[in-house]
């Protein structure tokens, strides 16, 4: 299993916003901080806000924050909002899957219930957990 690139920056532009609470910050502050291109960033914030998992701030002093408290976002709300869209296999696809075993294949079964068991450990996490007393995280991500 591999992450896409957007679940990475996702939660990388989260932690960022957890270390730096009650402050409006910048995208480009999170690409350099993040080692991230702000395009691709640009995308994975509006979705993040579509979802509501950060606030846009509009205007030359805009910027964004969280738009949930740290406990509220789950690590596993945020994958499955970047990674449900692509089947962990194809035969995930539902009308796409053109795979002959289908029908007698018992790999399947035991794929679904790995990927559940990855998101029920993802659900147990929220973004405090990855940022509370992360002292060296805060020093990486903290703005001064």
């Amino acid at each position: 299993m591999r992450l896409t690139t957007r679940t990475n920056l996702a939660m990388r532009t989260l932690m960022f916003c957890a270390v730096n609470p009650g402050r409006v910050v910048r995208k480009a502050e999170i690409a350099s901080a993040c080692n991230a291109s702000e395009n691709h960033l640009a995308q994975v914030i509006h979705l993040l806000a579509q979802k509501g998992f950060l606030h846009t701030v509009r205007g030359r002093a805009g910027g964004l924050m969280l738009g949930r408290g740290v406990d509220d976002i789950r690590v596993g709300d945020v994958f499955r909002t970047f990674e449900s869209a692509l089947p962990f296999t194809e035969c995930f696809a539902g009308g796409g899957n053109s795979c002959p075993l289908v029908k007698c294949c018992r790999l399947k079964c035991a794929l679904a219930e790995a990927v559940e068991a990855f998101y029920a450990t993802l659900d147990r996490l929220s973004l405090r957990d990855m940022v509370d007393g992360n002292c060296e995280l805060e020093g990486l991500l903290k703005v001064a």
